[in-house]
């Protein structure tokens, strides 16, 4: 009786503590709720486990969210599930154990430092052209690229300059010059072409705050939050010189214009009033002026997965050295993006820790839900007492070699462990692939792909309000700008490209493997084993040929790695033909010039020159049954690529 008299406003919807999977004998993850929902607790046993690892950068959205799913503060460093901290230099990352979770890549600075931003975007822009990546201002640093600035500035008369420090935030030491003069002596520094022509609102610059969230990079997966911020300069724009010294009038940060008496707030997120929007908010003001803005969200997330694509080599690199299980990392990057006069989107610089202070409702109510979509998005799980364990008896042994997980580990035979590796060799040394070739990789699965294919699904269901812009049903377009081809990202953009359109068949097709424990490794004698084509055994006379590989590097490869059976997979699906591009590897970029700040200065990992050999590909895949012919090209072509 007492329930039913309280007013309905103030009750609570009750929330599972757990959410369950899509997939049979896959495990649940903990669920986080909203300020309106109420939790279930879990049971002692497992409600014991919630622990956090508290940071004094963790922020308070981040503090309350996690509270209203029953953590507790973690005071042992090896007993916690889940930390907001700080980023750590590359080799510390060994530190964390298989069940943990922290908010952090190992090489995130690579886009979080502004001079290794414009390093990483110069190096695409010389090899993919200015066509696809010119959404970054023309940069230069400082002192290195002196010569190179001195000759850019007098070849342009009246230019505007932007002087940043290249690992400073919130506004710290941004100057807007003209003359050579103004420029500081401090080094290092980033000068920046300055972009004088922006969008205006009222006549004031404005620029957006894009949250994106990355939930791993090998296969690669990135998600967009659906809103974010619009902060807007406290005085109206002027082109004059004489104005440049005016910060609030040509910086956007919130932390730079909140000190203006100007400074207008704004506590409606619905509202286009004072000095900050919500994201959605312009939206619906660029709609009432006629602007296309679904346009311009297609661009930035087009600038967003080409950003993210160029880190990647790097951190990918870095997390095979130095994280032992890629569930243990994850990071919400804070995209600043500034529209011009064209309503082009440039992307000024991005934020590995970006700010999740909330003092206003407006940002209580995006980043708050922003964050509980992140957290569940995360796909935090219980570990099991063989997890700690197993984490707890590493920990103490030599970490030279970081091993996988147990919940990633499969046990099977030889030959499917063998066919899992031939696999992902065969997809990797093709020389010009095509559409044709790379759907291929659906024909036959592997329990690895199962996992791969499970997970993403999985993870998609929990998405909230962030948007998956890659893998996508557009996606194989960006596979050609990867430094190196990667195998699960050819599978999962096929698989995308595939069942976009009708997400509960390839679920459905997932759910039967997973029934039957497919993906854990737990192969029946009736599961075919992935073979090679017929054709990879015939190659033309003058060709690079199959056994100049050396054999003896197979049974090294065989040692490593989680592999497998196969699946075969029927169902309809056409898909377009676009034009071949060429994917095959090339030579690694060298390292940016290191840093001496405080933050991640740890050596990159070093960059191989070499390319693999190149296997041609003439026809269309078929099936092979296993035979010492095939045997052996299938021993040439393990040898062939080290994965």
């Amino acid at each position: 009786m007492e329930i039913l008299t309280k007013p309905l406003s103030k009750e609570k919807v009750v929330r599972p503590a757990l959410i369950y999977s899509l997939f049979p004998n896959v495990p649940p993850t903990i669920y986080f709720g909203t300020p309106d929902e109420r939790v279930e607790k879990l049971p002692w046993e497992q409600r014991k486990l919630l622990r956090w690892k508290m940071s004094t950068v963790t922020p308070n959205i981040v503090k309350q969210t996690i509270g209203r799913s029953h953590f507790k503060i973690s005071k042992r460093n090896d007993d916690w599930l889940g930390c907001w901290g700080h980023h750590m230099k590359s080799p510390s990352f060994r530190s964390i154990q298989e069940h943990q979770k922290l908010n952090h890549f190992p090489g995130s600075f690579q886009i979080g430092r502004k001079d290794r931003l414009w390093r990483n975007l110069s190096r695409m822009q010389s090899r993919f052209g200015k066509k696809e990546f010119s959404f970054f201002p023309q940069s230069f640093i400082l002192p290195q690229d002196a010569k190179l600035l001195r000759k850019a500035w007098e070849s342009s008369s009246r230019q505007k300059w932007i002087v940043k420090p290249p690992a400073s935030a919130r506004g710290i030491g941004i100057q807007v010059i003209h003359k050579w003069s103004q420029l500081p002596k401090r080094r290092p520094l980033l000068v920046q072409r300055y972009l004088h022509k922006p969008y205006l609102i009222s006549g004031s610059k404005f620029d957006l705050r894009i949250y994106v969230y990355v939930t791993s990079y090998d296969p690669l997966r990135i998600y967009l939050f659906s809103d974010g911020l619009v902060r807007f300069a406290s005085c109206k724009y002027s082109p004059s010189m004489k104005s440049l010294g005016n910060k609030f009038m040509h910086l956007t940060n919130y932390s730079v214009n909140k000190k203006n008496a100007e400074y207008q707030a704004n506590e409606d997120e619905t509202a286009c009033q004072g000095h900050k929007w919500a994201l959605k908010a312009l939206w619906s003001y660029l709609s009432q002026k006629g602007v296309n803005s679904d346009a311009i969200w297609e661009k930035i997330k087009d600038v967003v997965v080409k950003t993210i694509i160029s880190s990647e080599p790097y951190v990918t690199s870095l997390l095979k050295m130095y994280v032992r299980r890629p569930y243990s990392c994850h990071e919400l990057f804070g995209f600043d993006i500034m529209l011009d006069e064209n309503l082009k989107p440039w992307v000024l610089e991005v934020n590995i820790s970006p700010s999740l202070h909330s003092s206003s409702p407006l940002d209580i109510s995006i980043k708050g839900q922003m964050i509980r979509d992140l957290l569940n998005l995360a796909g935090f799980l219980l570990p099991s007492a063989e997890d700690i364990a197993s984490s707890s008896s590493s920990s103490s042994s030599s970490t030279t070699s970081l091993p996988s997980s147990p919940r990633d580990r499969c046990r099977m035979a030889p030959e499917h462990f063998t066919a899992q590796k031939m696999k992902k060799a065969y997809y990797l040394t093709q020389k010009i692939p095509d559409q044709d070739f790379y759907s291929s990789v659906l024909d036959v699965l592997t329990p690895d792909d199962v996992r791969i294919l499970v997970e993403m699904e999985d993870e998609f269901s929990r998405r909230g309000q962030f948007e998956r812009i890659f893998p996508s049903r557009i996606s194989s377009r960006y596979l050609r700008f990867f430094e190196q081809p990667r195998y699960f990202n050819i599978l999962t953009t096929q698989w995308e490209q595939k069942y976009h359109g009708n997400k509960l068949k390839g679920v459905d097709l997932l759910r039967s493997w997973c029934y039957k424990g497919f993906h854990t490794g737990a192969i029946s004698d009736s599961a075919p084993v992935w073979t090679l084509p017929t054709s990879i055994l015939t190659v033309p006379k003058g060709d690079v040929t199959l056994n100049d590989f050396s054999k003896s590097e197979t049974g090294k490869l065989g040692k490593h790695g989680s592999s497998k059976g196969s699946i075969p997979l029927s169902g309809d699906g056409t898909m377009p033909k676009p034009t071949k591009t060429q994917a095959g590897l090339s030579p690694f970029p060298r390292k940016p010039s290191s840093s001496k700040d405080s933050e991640d200065t740890s050596k990159e990992p070093s960059l191989s020159t070499q390319t693999l050999p190149l296997i041609k590909y003439s026809g269309q895949t078929s099936r092979l049954s296993a035979s010492p012919t095939s045997q052996s090209a299938g021993d040439s072509l393990l040898a062939a690529v080290s994965l």
